[in-house]
């Protein structure tokens, strides 16, 4: 009470004051005696005590500040001054401040307190509920920021481009043969190196074993040196690659100087002639052998143009990555380009394409002397007595050596080339389990998570590099540079065709998110690259290209089936969303036709997950047929449930259905009272024609007991507004009921731990408050919290309603039994007993049609019960009925013409009747009038109706003696004529007839024909 808390603050006040009196006792004690004549430092000691005094004031009414949380009366200010001027030495100084500040903030002092406090609870309440509502998001941002900043750190390259940009199925397929591909080249590289050290050996007589095992001996020691470098850390990486990048331009430059020195007499016979315009006509032809092509001799060459992803592979060590990704890495091509040309043109210019080592010095020097003479043909022909072996071959196309023979110094070239391969394969060794370990951290393939551990600051790879290495040794055993280099070619070009794939296809979708900044960009010139490189591919080895492509497919199709859980915003999303408006739009223009009817139902389930059975069972009807949405009315302020809205659309409600694998859409709204919220459901609910024309809920079974009986009549009014939109209605009633709490029933202590959350809200420095939090999403306590939040109080989710206590008894069945009921996988078996009593276009027929045909019901066999007229024409009747369902291609062995629905019912079955409306009647006697309750029966009612009552209540005798046994119940649903019958009449027969029944669904169409004789 405001009172007390003012008693309270007082009491604070006068605590704050008694603490403070001690000192002025003090203080006047030390004060010396009263004087009759003041001096001027009497004046001045007394001022600046009334200075001290007036400080010490306003922070004592500071601390009153802080104590009055609540209103503020002038009996509080009254005791405070009280308390205040009992200080005797300042009595009248506090008296005077006191009255002047009474008289400026005692008006307005309770008010600003007052609204402070309102504006600062509730802001501090919205905050917490923002913090809980977007908790879940949170973390969901942060993990996926995480994972980007992760990506940053110099491990997006190619694997990233791809995924991110064509999603895991292509994603994952490129990361893995990419990661091989990398593997490969390790191979690759130290074999070039390791043939490099044998003819180094070859040449000084040397050899281990022979040619072959030792290019595999220096190949396996050169890898685990270079995996002790990779795994020892990048910064040693690093440091490695700068001294091999300055040893490679040292070989450069020395190559160049050395061909301007004259040839010596053994570089002579070995066809280094020096530069001759002549030679270099002849050597730009192409003049294959061996059965060596273009294309054969470009897969060996390719590897060494696979740098063009550098840039990409370190963009997280880039400073403006957008700027120095395309300039790096269009200059590196250049420069890339002009050195390997003018190392070929060098080469054509100064070195004979093939001689025989059996040519003398002095046959090459006169042919220098006459560039006229020099060509291969005459150089070969003539052979002259010369004492090496006549079979050893020289030239271009067999002299490894060449270059390092014709350089200033020959041990650079060697270190060059050693500088090369060793670089080239460093790079390959870091970059392949970077990579793989990417692919591993996004658990795209399942059990490979194994290699994702890293170690140390940097996260090495260890264990990947391991696995890299074996790779890497596997394919060195080979000891042929020329049969490896086309399978790395065959890799790579796989992998561009992807890289330039993804970039046509990111442009194709159009999606927003997608502008490319670099000038010359083309979606085009893209799109032409992957042609190319599929087509060289091809041309390279047609059946490895065939093998790669099996293993992408392959890889795409498991990722595709298991659907990893990844958000990346790849192009694949963007063409889902530009197919299905597209195909939306298409949908617009089609005409509606008895054939292509589907039931779109909108299902009032609140929270799906407080009323599975009911999402299930509804799922079982819409599965690959039609469309399915929940719909979700929250009753109260728009303001206040905005929140809640958006946590339940963007992600737990969609992740709820995902994990219960049900495809349907969520919709959820605010409103005043049920009836205007299912009105907005039905009336914005879908797009296009992708909109539902059939409305189900679950029964009311509590509607006799309810306090206000007006949400029975917002509940009734629904069928009418659903008549009026020309849909149809659907009430599914089981004898458990629906409405579940997440662990099953939701008992007394439940709900009473549900009011405790309520009050531990007010307390904001509660501890509990934070520890709730961190409750995991989806718990029943967070539920349970909003959704008293959400509903002002009360103690039940009712999202969907006033109908809230829907189906819930003592008897309700848990959560894993409901759900068993209409969503397990085991098989059903009985009957579905079909009460076809009017014709509404067919619907009642349809849907259980529609049951049996998905696998759950499909061992279930449809009995329809119709209405006779006289009891000598049942066969007629019956025959009839039999050639109808045959024409509509309703397979229905037992069909029953029932003439009896016409008797009365009996007396016992009346009386029953008539208990279930107590309370509903309306007593005219006290003044109840029509207008007031037009919810409640009157007599002219129960007299208009009385035909109508009796049938129903005679169809309830024969459902029990029928259908008793059915596994479902399809029946009519009874017709309300609006502004005759009231909702309690009305009420009364629909529980009549489905009270202690199978699951029973009253179904009633809008009239509309959904059935056809034609196919």
């Amino acid at each position: 009470m405001p009172g007390d808390s003012n008693q309270k603050g007082v009491k604070t006040v006068q605590t704050m004051l008694a603490a403070k009196k001690p000192g002025a006792k003090e203080s006047s004690q030390e004060k010396p005696p009263k004087q009759n004549k003041r001096t001027h430092s009497d004046v001045a000691d007394e001022s600046l005590e009334c200075t001290d005094s007036m400080t010490s004031i306003q922070t004592t009414l500071s601390e009153i500040k802080k104590a009055l949380q609540v209103t503020v009366t002038k009996d509080d200010l009254s005791s405070a001054i009280n308390c205040l001027v009992q200080q005797k030495d300042l009595k009248d100084i506090v008296t005077n401040i006191v009255k002047q500040l009474l008289l400026t903030f005692e008006k307005n002092l309770s008010e600003k307190i007052e609204a402070k406090v309102r504006e600062t609870t509730g802001k501090l309440k919205d905050q917490m509920d923002s913090l809980m509502i977007d908790n879940e998001n949170l973390r969901e941002r942060v993990r996926a920021k995480d994972k980007s900043i992760e990506k940053l750190e110099g491990t997006r390259g190619a694997y990233f481009m791809i995924s991110r940009s064509l999603g895991p199925e292509f994603g994952g397929a490129i990361g893995l043969i990419f990661s091989v591909a990398n593997a490969v080249a390790v191979a690759m590289y130290v074999v070039g190196f390791a043939e490099t050290v044998r003819d180094i050996l070859k040449e000084h007589d040397a050899l281990m074993i022979d040619e072959v095992n030792d290019i595999r001996i220096i190949g396996i020691l050169t890898t685990t040196f270079l995996l002790v470098i990779a795994i020892i850390g990048m910064e040693w990486e690093a440091r490695a690659q700068m001294v091999l990048l300055v040893a490679l331009l040292i070989a450069l430059v020395n190559f160049i100087i050395g061909t301007f020195i004259p040839p010596s007499k053994e570089n002579v016979d070995r066809g280094i002639i020096g530069y001759n315009s002549t030679l270099f006509v002849e050597n730009l032809k192409p003049q294959f052998i061996d059965g060596e092509s273009f294309f054969s001799v470009f897969s060996v060459f390719f590897p060494a143009a696979t740098g063009i992803l550098a840039g990409a592979n370190i963009s997280g060590d880039l400073k403006n990555p957008q700027k120095d990704i395309p300039k790096g890495t269009i200059l590196a091509i250049l420069i890339s380009s002009v050195v390997y040309i003018v190392v070929a043109w060098i080469l054509g210019a100064t070195v004979i394409r093939e001689i025989p080592l059996t040519v003398c010095s002095s046959v090459l020097v006169n042919n220098t002397l006459n560039s006229n003479l020099v060509t291969s043909d005459n150089i070969t022909s003539t052979i002259a007595n010369c004492t090496v072996d006549p079979t050893s071959l020289f030239g271009l196309l067999h002299d490894y050596q060449a270059m390092e023979k014709m350089s200033g110094f020959g041990p650079l070239i060697t270190i060059g080339i050693f500088s090369a391969t060793l670089s080239s394969a460093l790079a390959s060794l870091v970059s392949a389990p970077k990579v793989f370990q990417a692919v591993c951290k996004d658990k795209i393939f399942p059990k490979i998570d194994f290699f994702a551990k890293g170690y140390g600051v940097s996260d090495n790879p260890r264990r990947a590099y391991i696995l890299a290495y074996f790779i890497g040794v596997a394919f060195v055993c080979i000891g042929d540079l020329n049969a490896i280099a086309p399978i790395i070619s065959n890799f790579f070009l796989m992998a561009y065709t992807l890289i330039n794939y993804a970039v046509f296809d990111a442009s194709l979708a159009r999606s927003p998110g997608w502008r490319p900044a670099f000038r010359y960009y083309s979606m085009w010139i893209s799109l032409l690259g992957a042609l190319l490189c599929t087509t060289v591919m091809f041309i390279i080895n047609w059946w490895t290209a065939l093998v790669t492509f099996a293993v992408i497919v392959a890889l795409f199709v498991y990722v595709h089936h298991i659907k990893p859980d990844v958000n990346w915003g790849s192009s694949t999303q963007a063409h889902v969303y530009r197919t299905a408006l597209q195909s939306t739009l298409k949908l617009i223009q089609v005409e509606d036709h008895i054939k292509n009817f589907r039931p779109q139902i909108l299902v009032l389930t609140g929270l799906p997950k407080s009323r599975p059975a009911l999402v299930d069972f509804v799922w079982s009807l819409s599965k690959k047929v039609s469309l399915m949405m929940c719909g979700h009315v929250i009753i109260g302020d728009f303001h206040e449930n905005v929140k809640l809205i958006n946590r339940y659309k963007s992600w737990e409600v969609n992740k709820w259905l995902n994990k219960k694998k049900i495809k349907a859409f969520y919709s959820a709204t605010s409103a005043e009272n049920f009836r205007t919220g299912v009105q907005a459901l039905m009336l914005n609910t879908g797009v296009g024609k992708l909109r539902p024309n059939v409305v189900m809920m679950g029964f009311m079974s509590g509607w006799r007991t309810k306090e206000d009986q007006s949400l029975v009549e917002e509940y009734f009014n629904v069928f009418h507004d659903a008549f009026d939109l020309q849909m149809g209605v659907a009430i599914l009633r089981v004898k458990e009921g629906f409405l579940v709490d997440e662990s099953g029933d939701c008992t007394k202590q439940e709900q009473e731990e549900e009011v405790n959350l309520n009050d531990e809200d007010e307390d904001e420095s509660d501890p509990e408050r934070e520890q709730t939090l961190n409750i995991p999403e989806g718990s029943p306590t967070m539920l349970r919290r909003y959704s008293t939040a959400s509903t002002n109080g009360e103690n039940e989710t009712h999202a969907s309603t006033p109908n809230r206590d829907m189906e819930k008894d003592d008897s309700a069945s848990p959560l894993d039994q409901l759900s068993e009921r209409f969503g397990g996988k085991k098989m059903r078996k009985g009957t579905i007993d079909v009460w076809w009593l009017f014709d509404d276009g067919g619907l009642t027929l349809l849907l259980p049609y529609i049951l049996t045909t998905q696998s759950q019901w499909s061992n279930c066999k449809l009995r329809i019960f119709t209405a006779g007229t006289k009891r000598g024409e049942i066969d007629r009747e019956q025959r009839q009925l039999a050639t109808l369902l045959s024409k509509f291609r309703i397979d229905c062995k037992e069909m029953y013409v029932l003439p009896e629905i016409g008797r009365k019912p009996s007396e016992k079955s009346m009386k029953s009747f008539e208990s279930l409306l107590e309370g509903w009647m309306l007593d005219e006697d006290n003044g109840e009038t029509k207008d007031e309750f037009p919810w409640k029966v009157s007599e002219e009612d129960l007299i208009l109706l009385k035909e109508k009552t009796q049938r129903n209540v005679r169809l309830s005798e024969l459902l029990k003696i029928k259908s008793s046994e059915a596994s479902l119940i399809v029946m009519t649903l009874p017709m309300p004529r609006k502004g005759t019958c009231p909702a309690g009449l009305y009420m009364a027969w629909l529980d009549v007839l489905t009270t202690g029944m199978p699951p029973i669904l009253l179904l009633r169409g809008n009239q509309s024909s959904v059935l056809t004789f034609y196919s």
